[in-house]
């Protein structure tokens, strides 16, 4: 079905509002000031705005640069995600604009938290700004193109989108350490990327993550109704053939969580001690009863 202008959540712009200022008082508060970079097309407005003329601002640079990618990457992402995207980037925007010019925070050449502390600045710019970035992209947007640009040409050159963004993000990195000759700065932006993307996955996938079970048996039905009576969660039952063996088996997925887990395997093996458990990790479960 085709996205309308109606299908935009209001809760979703106060989020989306939040996650934006968010984003700008780590940045301004904690990079800016001392010279340290964020990732992307975040980071490049950072380094443009510092060998710029006074009137080119990061709030400037950060409309220009990031919202005419998410305009090209419209067809590709969707109505939905695009009007999120541009509207938490004009929020970091016009915040990080009244972070530095406007409100009464000496942000010019020290952070008004941690000083001088480039350790200090680079762990906090990263976990607020990752806090931010994370924010808006559980919440149906994201507010850097970069990622816009990867979804768009990292399988034309062969990379995975990860790739993409941290080759993008060395390049800038480098051309940081060239220009002002040193790359100290540039290393701690480093720790700034490292900090903001942990931030980021537990902010979009959770902190406590689900884990998914596939246990390969041939008693299927004994150990999914004692999972199911033990945990009061349902079980998908799929067929299976031993490669090896050439046996009918079945495969039971089931989800718990991590406190379930040694119980699960408790109850698996009394029921069949040949049982052949996997645990993986899930980011999400949805679930509609119906």
């Amino acid at each position: 079905m085709k996205e309308t202008f109606k299908d935009i959540q209001p809760s979703h712009i106060l989020m989306l509002t939040v996650a934006g200022i968010v984003n700008a008082f780590g940045i301004t508060i904690f990079l800016y000031p001392v010279n340290l970079y964020d990732s992307g097309i975040s980071g490049t407005s950072m380094l443009l705005a510092q060998i710029s003329p006074r009137g080119l601002t990061l709030s400037l640079y950060l409309i220009v640069l990031n919202i005419p990618l998410f305009i090209y990457g419209y067809k590709k992402q969707g109505l939905i995600f695009t009007v999120y995207s541009v509207y938490a980037v004009t929020i970091y925007s016009v915040m990080s604009y009244l972070i530095t010019y406007v409100f009464p925070i000496d942000v010019t050449f020290t952070s008004p938290l941690a000083g001088q502390d480039l350790l200090l600045c680079a762990i906090f710019g990263g976990a607020i700004s990752g806090l931010g970035s994370g924010l808006v992209i559980r919440y149906g947007g994201a507010i850097d193109g970069i990622e816009v640009l990867a979804v768009i040409f990292a399988k034309r050159i062969g990379i995975s989108v990860g790739t993409f963004v941290m080759i993008y993000n060395v390049i800038l990195y480098v051309i940081a350490g060239i220009k002002f000759g040193s790359f100290i700065l540039p290393l701690y932006s480093i720790i700034t990327y490292f900090v903001a993307l942990k931030v980021v996955d537990f902010i979009v996938e959770g902190i406590d993550r689900e884990k998914s079970a596939m246990i390969i048996t041939t008693k299927d039905k004994a150990i999914s109704e004692a999972l199911m009576v033990e945990f009061g969660s349902g079980s998908t039952i799929m067929d299976a053939r031993g490669g090896y063996s050439n046996s009918k088996k079945k495969i039971i997925y089931f989800v718990v969580n991590r406190f379930q887990i040694t119980k699960l395997k408790r109850i698996v093996q009394r029921i069949d001690p040949k049982a052949y458990i996997t645990i993986t990790e899930v980011a999400d479960v949805f679930s509609q009863n119906m």
